[in-house]
C-alpha cells in the first residue's frame, strides 16, 4: 500500500483575511471558505466545542494547496515565547518557487512579510530565504538561478 497524494498543508492562523491577502498576493488562488464545527470535526481534531472557518487556497496550476483555519473555539493559542525560531520542532514552513524573490519580497512585505535571516545564494543554483507572514508562518522562498 502507498500514498496517493499530498492533499494539502494546514496552518491555523489569527486572522484568516489576513492570511488570504497574503497567500493571494503570492500568487496563490482561493478555492473557498467554509465552517467546520461538531461532531466529526471535534473527532478528528481531538477538540470539544470545536469551531473554525477554513479557506483552502490552490497554486495555479499545480498540485499544491494550503488549507488555512482560524479557531473560534476553543481560541487558538499563541506560542510563547513568540515568534518561534526556524529550529522549533513542529514548526511549519512552506516552500515556494518564486520568478523573482526580491520582487516576491517587496510584495509581501506591506502584508506583513518580515525576512528571517537573508536572501542567500545556494551555490550557482538558487537564491533561498525565509520569510514570516500573517501568525508567524514562515515561508521558505527559492528562485532558481539560469
Amino acid at each position: 500500500m502507498t500514498i496517493q497524494r499530498m492533499d494539502n498543508t494546514g496552518i491555523v492562523v489569527g486572522d484568516l483575511d489576513a492570511a488570504i491577502a497574503f497567500f493571494t498576493e503570492l500568487g496563490m488562488e482561493l478555492e473557498g471558505r467554509a465552517q467546520i464545527a461538531g461532531g466529526w470535526a471535534e473527532k478528528v481534531v481531538g477538540l470539544d466545542d470545536m469551531r473554525c472557518e477554513i479557506a483552502m487556497l490552490r497554486v495555479p496550476d499545480g498540485p499544491g494547496r494550503l488549507e488555512l483555519a482560524q479557531y473560534h473555539s476553543p481560541e487558538a493559542i499563541a506560542p510563547q515565547p513568540g515568534p518561534t525560531p526556524s529550529n522549533t520542532l513542529g514548526l511549519h514552513r512552506v516552500m515556494f518557487a518564486v520568478d523573482d524573490i526580491e520582487d516576491t519580497i517587496a510584495r509581501l512585505r506591506p502584508y506583513g512579510g518580515e525576512l528571517v535571516g537573508d536572501v542567500s545564494r545556494f551555490e550557482d543554483g538558487y537564491l533561498l530565504c525565509y520569510l514570516r507572514g500573517p501568525s508567524g508562518i514562515i515561508l521558505g522562498l527559492a528562485q532558481q538561478l539560469s
